[in-house]
């Protein structure tokens, strides 16, 4: 029936193969095939049609899966690394392709989601979400209030300027250093190390204690749970999406 069928990247997301965005880029690469026949962006695809990507078939819907990781130092944000260093995807269940919800860099720490949710993946990464992700930074040198008024006001990165931010003294000391909270609602490419380096701070630790309102206080580092279904309803409603 008409009303069944949808574009192939939307049943690839459906299915936990990738995000909408990466199910496009899929079938742009012409990895994917239905019913035998390399597919086409935006082709439309019903219940009876046969998917497969690299060859192999896909199963029918996989049932829903999300995880709240607390990201140690050394490991990668991605599915696979060519490099063989240890991923996000390491230590968590692998009866679903998963795939991690945005990224942290090598050397953060700290509150990551991992899912096979695609639509959900794809509302929380894209920039209209605005899901706060609150971190914890440790910054090289004395940070003046001025410096704090600064970072909270928005910085010019090249990228341009950065919005307003909650950012607040912590009360934990370090020599030669300052903690600081730092709130962000977007999610530029190493976004807080760039601030920090803006206003002649550099980064020296930096740790993701929550994202969406989600945190990791209660988690070692590497160990892992699934969402609460409280958790993944309210990560569905911050991005209008019943879960």
């Amino acid at each position: 029936m008409a009303d069944e069928r949808m574009r192939v990247h939307r049943a690839l997301a459906l299915a936990g193969v990738a995000s909408r965005r990466g199910a496009e880029a899929l079938v742009a690469e012409g990895r994917v095939t239905v019913n035998g026949v390399t597919a086409t962006v935006g082709q439309l695809v019903g219940p009876d049609d046969a998917l497969a990507v690299d060859g192999r078939a896909l199963r029918g819907p996989e049932p829903r899966r999300a995880y709240l990781l607390h990201k140690p130092r050394g490991v990668v944000s991605t599915a696979h690394d060519p490099q063989g260093r240890p991923t996000v995807l390491d230590e968590l269940p692998d009866d679903v392709r998963l795939y991690p919800v945005g990224r942290l860099d090598i050397d953060t720490t700290g509150a990551l989601i991992v899912t096979n949710d695609g639509e959900l993946a794809a509302r929380l990464m894209h920039p209209s979400s605005k899901a706060p992700k609150t971190y914890e930074v440790l910054l090289r040198g004395q940070v003046s209030a001025a410096t704090v008024r600064r970072l909270r006001n928005g910085v010019e990165l090249d990228d341009g300027m950065t919005l307003p931010a909650r950012v607040e003294a912590m009360d934990r000391k370090a020599p030669g250093g300052t903690w600081l909270i730092i709130e962000l609602t977007e999610g530029r490419n190493r976004q807080v190390r760039r601030m920090g380096e803006a206003v002649g701070h550099p980064v020296l630790r930096l740790h993701r204690s929550r994202y969406a309102g989600i945190g990791v206080s209660r988690l070692a580092p590497g160990r892992w749970r699934p969402l609460t279904r409280a958790e993944w309803r309210k990560l569905g409603a911050a991005v209008g999406l019943e879960r």
